[in-house]
């Protein structure tokens, strides 16, 4: 098992689960910004979301993410149903999750870990905070943190 954003030239499979499409063009931005490769799906809600992660749909062919960037408030099914669904299915629990919303709320960040979240990000409301939070993130996960090799796991 070898960190393959140092390792490969496969571009990160990252799903952004976003309902606002503000939001949306922010995050499209920082990550065109990076010097990671990577390649960003977006869904709107969190029906779609688990439809991507379960390959089913339309999203038959998707690839497994690397890595889950999660909205808490969605449209259809919430934020937290998707992470706490991810986070039982011994398949996909291993793909980190990281909570990115704007709910500063306690009870969603102690709700969020108790659900396994791999971390929780408060979306900043100035749109170049927002982006430098994106790229400390990217920064962080894809080049400090060492993430599983293609769903392989030993």
């Amino acid at each position: 098992m070898t960190n393959r954003r140092q390792s490969s030239l496969e571009s990160a499979q990252i799903l952004l689960v976003e309902d606002n499409p503000g939001d949306v063009r922010l995050t499209e931005e920082a990550f065109k910004q990076a010097q990671i490769e990577n390649d960003l799906h977006v869904v709107p809600d969190g029906t779609e979301a688990l439809d991507f992660c379960y390959q089913r749909n339309e999203h038959e062919h998707a690839p497994r993410p690397d890595l889950i960037l999660l909205d808490l408030n969605l449209p259809q099914k919430s934020g937290e149903a998707v992470l706490q669904e991810l986070k039982t299915d011994p398949d996909l629990r291993s793909i980190p999750i990281i909570v990115l919303t704007s709910s500063r709320a306690e009870a969603d960040v102690l709700r969020s870990y108790e659900l396994h979240a791999n971390a929780y990000l408060t979306k900043p409301v100035d749109p170049d905070e927002f982006i430098e939070t994106v790229h400390a993130f990217e920064r962080f996960w894809f080049s400090a943190v060492r993430l599983p090799h293609n769903g392989e796991y030993s």
